[in-house]
């Protein structure tokens, strides 16, 4: 005992700290876990921001790389009605549009009201157009002089002369076509529709010579732009619980950089006094972190749960091992018991037969007797093994017997009345059982051992059974009622196993534990089934169900 105790410690030793080691594992994985996915969300909040900047200022790309280049669409030939019907659907399309000026300009030589490099440009009229609520074009004629003198005018006028200046009328327009007419500062943008490529030939050799009686016509466009009227979209919201537009020199009042996280990204072209400011509460984030680390918590408490499992089943299989070689060694030594007793008996007896000596008529008819009856018990303990391995395997036939259930029962009350004189034995049958169709020999051994059993595990005073057969439906019950030592409740469903023993002072030699194992396997062969009910002291109950027909 003390040696399997110690076998079963270390058992337990080593898979408390394979748990501890799994359960160590899984603490440091949930906390790198959730550490990464921490650093990942910082470092989103810093990356893609620039993803909320691209889908805030799209609107802002397509005006200026589509929108405004319609205009070229109309070859410096737009007058104001057409100029409304265009800033009309500037304003519909283009929230963030507070204001458009139209100039009709006419280019010539020197004389006009601007001139640079021999280029004479005169705007003939100018209109402005402002949106009302619903985002219609309002507009209003302004005085050309002003208009003029404007720095809009004169920057876009300096732009057109220069370019005209550099042009190549051999090659033609260069790559830098398309900026040269865009004139881009902070709050607007001023467009000059582009010339044909003969115009700025003309324009090119008009520059030259100087003088000129013709003239040509071209429109301009100044955009007035309000970046507070940008639609921020924001397309991570679980990132950012605030984006606003600030302007560039916005300096946030005092904030706790442990509780709040803020960031920013300056906007582009006529935005460029302007950013995007990016702020989030770290319990906003920690929302997103948990959000994501839930997962990722679930597969590793699902790996620590298989682990746990392994650790189980590990545990459970060392647990059976160690009883299966509990009950491997007491089957040896009780087998080694029972075998011996009667070997050696059988030996004595025989010694004494081939002995020297005379032996008298009772003498041999006593010996004989004795080798009769240990070779009978050597015979029963192999048939008993024998027939459990054919149970088990299947191998055995039953054979339908018509039985007649009083005399059956008599019989084997009476074999034991004769067998143990002091052994009370009483029975009690339905009246309307009377015939039961079964294998005599198996329900036989049935009897033989739960008779057995009420004899052995009795108090002295108390070796009592009574055996009552009912009917139930289509079922017969022998129900085997004594009043012996009981069975503990924890035990019960051990009784039935192979080779298991209960300890106690009537089983500490004589018994393999096959018994009720064997009843059991029996009973179950037949189609049946097998229960007990006990209380330590008071006795047991041992109740078998077989299917009945008359």
């Amino acid at each position: 005992m003390k040696g399997q105790n110690t076998v079963y410690r270390k058992n337990s030793a080593l898979i408390i700290a394979f748990l501890l080691l799994v359960s160590v594992t899984l603490i440091i994985g949930l906390v790198v876990a959730y550490q990464l996915t921490s650093k990942s969300i910082e470092g989103e909040f810093s990356s893609k921001k620039s993803n909320v900047v691209d889908q805030t200022i799209s609107s802002y790309n397509d005006l200026y790389k589509n929108k405004i280049f319609e205009i070229n669409l109309y070859s410096g030939l737009l007058d104001s009605a057409s100029a409304a019907n265009y800033a009309d659907s500037v304003f519909h399309n283009y929230g963030f549009v507070t204001r458009i000026v139209f100039y009709q300009i006419v280019v010539g030589s020197r004389g006009q009201k601007y001139t640079n490099n021999n280029l004479g440009i005169t705007a003939r009229s100018v209109y402005e157009y402002r949106p009302d609520k619903a985002r219609k074009a309002i507009v209003k004629k302004v005085k050309t002089e002003d208009e003029v003198n404007a720095n809009d005018f004169r920057q876009m006028g300096d732009k057109l002369s220069d370019y005209i200046a550099r042009y190549d009328t051999l090659r033609g327009p260069g790559a830098d076509q398309q900026g040269a007419f865009y004139n881009t500062r902070p709050g607007k943008i001023s467009f000059l529709n582009i010339p044909a490529n003969a115009d700025l030939k003309t324009y090119h050799d008009l520059q030259r010579a100087g003088h000129s009686a013709s003239f040509y016509r071209q429109n301009m466009m100044t955009f007035y732009l309000d970046p507070n009227k940008l639609k921020i979209k924001n397309v991570h919201p679980e990132l950012y619980s605030s984006v606003s537009i600030k302007q560039l020199g916005y300096d946030p009042p005092d904030i706790d950089r442990t509780k709040v996280i803020t960031d920013e990204v300056a906007l582009p072209g006529a935005f460029a006094d302007y950013k995007l400011y990016f702020s989030s509460p770290r319990e906003y984030l920690n929302t997103e972190i948990y959000h994501r680390f839930m997962p990722v918590a679930g597969v590793i408490l699902l790996i620590y749960s298989v682990f746990m499992l392994i650790g189980w089943l590990i545990y459970r299989n060392l647990s059976v091992n160690l009883k299966m070689f509990k009950l491997q060694y007491d089957f040896i030594n009780n087998f080694t018991h029972e075998f011996k007793t009667p070997v050696s008996v059988i030996k004595i007896a025989g010694s004494n037969l081939k002995g020297d000596s005379e032996l008298t008529d009772r003498q041999r008819k006593h010996y004989g007797k004795i080798l009769d009856e240990e070779a009978d018990k050597l015979n029963d303990l192999m048939n008993k093994l024998l027939s459990f391995t054919q149970l088990e395997n299947k191998s055995i036939t039953i054979k339908k017997d018509k039985i007649k259930i009083e005399d059956f029962v008599k019989s084997y009350i009476d074999t034991f009345k004769i067998k143990y004189p002091l052994f009370k034995l009483d029975y009690a049958i339905d009246k309307e059982a009377k015939f039961l169709y079964a294998d005599t020999v198996l329900l036989g051994s049935v009897f033989q051992n739960l008779i057995e059993n009420a004899y052995k595990y009795s108090h002295p005073d108390k070796k009592e059974l009574f055996i009552n057969i009912t009917l139930e439906k289509r079922n017969i019950i022998f129900s085997f009622i004594d009043k012996g030592i009981g069975i503990p409740k924890n035990e019960l469903n051990n009784i039935f196993k192979k080779f298991y023993r209960l300890e106690n002072q009537y089983n500490q030699n004589g018994s393999v534990g096959l018994g009720l194992a064997f009843c059991k396997e029996l009973v179950n062969f037949m189609d049946g089934d097998i229960v007990v009910k006990s209380k330590v002291d008071k006795g047991s109950e041992f109740i078998v169900t077989l299917p009945y027909a008359n």
